[in-house]
């Protein structure tokens, strides 16, 4: 097995309140680093990587509020933890970040290996290295600061494509995405950008106007990470 290291800027057990796989207990793995720079990201703790920055795995554990600080960890080490931490959910997350800036392949069958399924989330703007078994959720990040373009080969490879949404522009973006990708038979979610009332408004009738599906995160309504 590969001795690769990912930098963990989380790891923490709870319910998965997006998408396919909302209700689902499970661990997320939230990986440091991310380029793509989208407006209104909830976690742009994640997006610098910095050296001074790094800190013991006992710490990263521990923290009490969002921070960029971030531990090192190998996959058989990120295995060690979550049996330490006697975590009893068997899906694995793991998002960021932007997880697919490595090739999360060695973790992934570790953790297959061990008894888990593995979920990545990914704005689709890096190719996806995996397992063939892992389930891959594309959330395609359209025209952000970054300037990364979605890839085909990362649309091509989700399972489910959920697409942060406000404005009718955005769901003119996602249109021309699927439609530029050949993308036909994919579940697609529709997630309502901050759970503003308009936006979930626009989202619940698109939703049945394309025969579509509403992801409202969940975790954010009832007050869970």
């Amino acid at each position: 097995m590969t001795s690769t290291n990912f930098k963990i800027n989380e790891l923490f057990e709870t319910i998965q309140g997006e998408g396919a796989f909302t209700g689902q207990p499970s661990i997320f793995i939230r990986l440091q680093g991310c380029p793509v720079g989208c407006s209104w990201c909830d976690t742009k703790h994640t997006w610098e990587v910095r050296l001074d920055d790094q800190i013991p795995v006992k710490q990263m554990l521990e923290k009490a509020q969002e921070s960029d600080h971030w531990s090192s960890l190998s996959p058989l080490q990120i295995l060690e933890v979550i049996n330490e931490q006697g975590f009893k959910a068997k899906h694995v997350v793991i998002t960021g970040g932007e997880p697919c800036m490595v090739d999360l392949t060695p973790l992934c069958q570790t953790l297959e290996q061990a008894g888990y399924s593995c979920q990545i989330e990914t704005s689709g703007t890096f190719e996806i290295l995996t397992t063939e078994k892992c389930w891959v959720t594309v959330s395609p990040k359209v025209n952000m600061k970054g300037g990364y373009p979605i890839l085909t080969s990362a649309m091509q490879r989700a399972n489910e494509i959920k697409h942060p949404v406000a404005t009718e522009q955005h769901i003119d973006d996602l249109k021309q995405l699927l439609s530029l990708h050949h993308i036909n038979a994919t579940p697609v979610y529709l997630q309502p950008i901050s759970q503003k009332k308009r936006a979930t408004e626009l989202a619940i009738q698109t939703c049945i106007d394309n025969n579509w599906r509403l992801s409202i995160q969940v975790h954010k309504y009832i007050g869970i990470e």
